[in-house]
């Protein structure tokens, strides 16, 4: 993977790319995460013929970490991106965690720039928001409530980012970064905050932004869930109803939150079935 800059209007994100000519693949990571800890997975998917494109979102550093993170702001950047990489033809896309929340708008927004989606370790979000009801998903969102405070950025930062540490053993209990992914990481954080907090505030005033799900996506889309996921429960069951195009919901066993870190080989094959189909 080699890493390349997209010039955006909203300023310059960086990104980790294959080489290729084919329908790009845009790979959209979540929290608390950058696109280097999923190299390994990302090159799984180059090997299968697509060409992949993993960006630093907005808040994580080298990309802009200075701005707005509305939800609304975030998703206009997806869509900047993909207008950018493929101009006229549409692409495939792949989201996890926060990326997943932001396929699922991209999808309702601009069905016609995705040709197909999957989205890991996060349901339908109508679907997450009526399972934050649960008792169980409710302590396992505990976290959510936490970044609402005003210092929340010190507390996730304190003692070499412990909490995040906690939140990743927590989430995908039988996987472990490496020391260097660790490290990595919590460098790329170190540069980043507050911004990566600001996410879950945003979110907590974006409550309009909700009758946008409200219609069936149209967009062919697959998710993918781990049944040891820590963060976001697995649903107990689908929301074909919520698909307007084709649709498909896999739980892999014996996998956590950051399932394709943990399976790259196994969620790859899925992922690259799905978007050939």
């Amino acid at each position: 993977m080699e890493h390349i800059t997209l010039d955006l209007r909203a300023g310059t994100f960086h990104a980790l790319a294959s080489p290729g000519d084919g329908r790009p693949l845009l790979f959209l990571h979540g929290f608390p995460d950058h696109p280097p800890t999923a190299e390994s997975f990302l090159t799984e998917l180059a090997s299968r013929g697509h060409r992949v494109v993993a960006p630093w979102l907005r808040g994580y550093a080298p990309s802009p970490t200075r701005a707005t993170f509305e939800l609304s702001t975030l998703v206009d950047d997806v869509l900047a991106m993909i207008d950018r990489l493929s101009p006229h033809a549409p692409v495939d896309l792949v989201g996890h965690d926060w990326g997943a929340v932001l396929t699922y708008f991209a999808c309702a927004r601009a069905p016609s720039r995705i040709a197909r989606a999957v989205t890991l370790a996060i349901p339908h979000p109508l679907a997450f928001l009526r399972r934050l009801g649960v008792p169980a998903q409710l302590r396992a969102s505990w976290y959510m409530l936490l970044f609402q405070l005003p210092r929340a950025e010190r507390i996730a930062a304190a003692n070499d980012f412990r909490l995040i540490d906690r939140l990743w053993q927590r989430w995908s209990p039988a996987f472990r970064l490496t020391a260097v992914q660790r490290a990595e990481l919590h460098d790329t954080l170190r540069a980043s905050m507050p911004a990566p907090i600001q996410y879950y505030r945003a979110a907590a005033r974006a409550t309009h932004l909700v009758a946008e799900l409200r219609p069936p996506i149209a967009t062919p889309l697959l998710q993918l869930h781990g049944a040891d996921d820590g963060c976001v429960l697995p649903p107990p069951r689908d929301d074909r109803h919520r698909f307007a195009g084709a649709y498909e919901r896999n739980v892999i066993p014996r996998a956590g939150h950051f399932l394709h870190l943990e399976h790259p080989v196994e969620i790859a094959d899925r992922i690259s079935t799905w978007l050939s189909a």
